[in-house]
């Protein structure tokens, strides 16, 4: 009978993403495992390795952002509102240009591996297609802005445009500086 798993893979993916925030992609097993307090066999014999540890961590990633993104929406006061915190709230760990600078050092060595960066894609189709369906609920009779399709890839080009300028040159708080820069756009959508 197989011993039962004592340390989830929610703990071990949640200690890979802190690690990459602190120490970006040159993180190693062995920080991942020290940081989720398990031995390094622990780590390589579930992930198999770095990459496989990423595959993951890119899977369920994608399922919490967009989670987040709709768990945002629904708390807000209205459709307009709905989409911009739900753009803004992918971005609102990224509190420090430290920890925003690692994270999308990352991504650039993510978008260098052709199956990490299939992953990349699915997760920014997932991130759009959502934000589709909240542009389609704020179009209301004072709408000037563009199709769904397009409005979705604007706003999500924007955010993600502005946090890597705000991590080269972090002036404020981000989430406001996003939600300015997607206010600046939004606002011009409607008549």
């Amino acid at each position: 009978m197989a011993r039962p798993r004592s340390i989830s893979d929610e703990r071990l993916l949640s200690a890979t993403g802190a690690v990459i925030s602190k120490v970006g992609p040159g993180f190693t097993l062995a920080q991942v495992a020290r940081e989720a307090g398990v031995a390094v066999g622990s780590v390589a014999q579930r992930f198999g390795s770095k990459k496989g540890l990423l595959r993951a961590l890119s899977k369920v990633g994608r399922v919490e952002v967009v989670t987040r993104m709709r768990d945002a929406a629904a708390a807000a006061p209205g459709p307009r509102e709905a989409l911009l915190d739900a753009l803004v709230t992918v971005y609102a760990g990224l509190d420090d240009a430290a920890t925003a600078a690692n994270s999308l050092g990352q991504l650039a060595a993510d978008l260098a591996d052709e199956e990490l960066r299939a992953l990349l894609g699915e997760h920014y189709a997932a991130m759009e297609a959502e934000l589709r369906g909240l542009v389609l609920r704020a179009m209301d009779t004072g709408w000037r802005g563009p199709e769904p399709g397009l409005a979705a890839r604007t706003l999500l080009a924007t955010v993600n445009g502005a946090a890597i300028d705000w991590s080269i040159r972090p002036r404020g708080d981000l989430t406001q500086r996003l939600r300015a820069d997607l206010e600046s756009i939004v606002g011009s959508w409607y008549a």
